[in-house]
């Protein structure tokens, strides 16, 4: 049997076979979680138009790979409840939790976690309750049995469990990232249901393009000698490239050196760190208006320092660009709708970081070989807030 190309047995060899059945297991995943979501969307409905009629502001938190789901959500949520909506890792609210709350405002915080044991997870919300007026909690977790989702609060909470599927068992967050983001972006999209579906199957379709048709292409630009690399991407595809350039740092246990920024942020500075040993990865937007910017940006690519090879990952073909290879969802006429192309524009940057992870003679399932990361954080110490001691 194969997976992602590879003989299962060679895949138990190396330590890598639970991060490929994660990675190709999500169309499936995604497919269990709309049917969840619509058993209770009548209750997270319910909880959520209370939460609308009161919140000044929508917090989205999480640590590592579960803050940056929030990047991808903080304008489907705004656009659609036209309340602020802002993306706050629990990292920062445990250092600073005045500069986001105070007791004037009322807010929803959406926690993300696969498991929730983080030590910042329940800290950040006991803060959030300390500080605020009023907070609604809407937790999602692929752990039904940690500690996020057993949080204790006397404010409102809903807790949304994942299948279990979802709670990846392998380091590296891939189904549990895709899965919490799609499960963000239905509840984001609550009140139209026929898009959600309709959203959903053209998701499942486009990974099952991209894990049958670019696996080829992935393998041979994983075993390009790049040493650095460059994840680009706009609105909600920033959140994307960010949590594309964790993967692979993560998977290669920091060999390969990874940064992310948006088409027009990279212009400002950050285009230094590109040279002939970075790989630059385009994740291109579906939408012309900012596909303009985008393709302004690639062009530009040809002056200055040249990179070892460029990728582009978009859902069509992009003709106007020139780079080294294309990652495409679908040439078919249906379009995903620019909210929800994250979930699917994630995979391909997984697969890369899954091959280049055993092309550097690593096992992703577990590649960090000294522990310096691990699978839940180890060692960080919650100490009191006192008001006196801010400056």
């Amino acid at each position: 049997m194969q997976l992602l190309s590879l003989d299962e047995s060679y895949l138990k060899r190396k330590g890598a076979y639970l991060t490929a059945a994660e990675i190709a297991g999500q169309p499936d995943l995604w497919n269990a979680i709309e049917h969840l979501f619509f058993e209770y969307r009548d209750d997270v409905q319910a909880f959520l138009s209370r939460a609308y009629k009161e919140v000044d502001n929508i917090i989205f938190t999480g640590a590592g790979t579960s803050a940056f789901i929030g990047l991808s959500l903080e304008g489907p949520f705004f656009r659609n409840t036209k309340i602020q909506s802002r993306a706050i890792a629990t990292t920062n609210i445990v250092s600073h939790p005045q500069d986001y709350f105070n007791t004037e405002q009322t807010s929803l915080i959406i926690s993300f976690a696969r498991s929730g044991n983080s030590p910042e997870s329940n800290a950040a919300l006991k803060l959030a309750d300390a500080f605020s007026k009023k907070c609604f909690h809407l937790i999602i977790t692929c752990d039904e049995n940690g500690s996020l989702a057993q949080y204790e609060t006397s404010n409102p909470k809903y807790v949304f469990v994942l299948p279990e599927k979802a709670n990846d068992k392998s380091l590296a967050m891939t189904g549990s990232y895709s899965g919490m983001l799609l499960t963000g972006l239905m509840m984001a999209y609550i009140n139209h249901p026929s898009i959600i579906k309709d959203q959903v199957q053209l998701l499942i379709k486009a990974a099952w393009h991209i894990l049958s048709g670019a696996l080829v292409t992935l393998q041979k630009t994983a075993a390009k000698d790049f040493r650095r690399a460059m994840f680009l991407g706009s609105g909600n595809l920033f959140g994307t490239a960010t949590e594309a350039a964790l993967k692979l740092q993560e998977l290669t246990d920091g060999k390969i050196i990874c940064k992310e920024d948006s088409y027009l942020g990279l212009r400002h500075g950050p285009k230094a760190v590109i040279d002939e040993q970075t790989l630059v990865v385009y994740f291109f937007s579906n939408n012309d208006y900012v596909k303009q910017y985008e393709y302004d940006l690639a062009g530009a690519m040809k002056t200055g320092n040249n990179a070892l090879y460029e990728l582009a990952v978009s859902e069509k073909k992009e003709n106007i660009v020139e780079v080294n290879a294309q990652i495409n969802f679908d040439d078919g006429q249906e379009c995903i709708e620019e909210d929800f192309l994250p979930v699917c524009a994630i995979v391909p940057a997984q697969l890369l970081a899954f091959y280049k992870s055993l092309a550097v003679g690593l096992s992703p399932d577990n590649p960090s070989v000294n522990g310096a990361i691990s699978r839940v954080v180890q060692g960080v110490i919650i100490y009191p807030f006192e008001a006196s001691m801010t400056i």
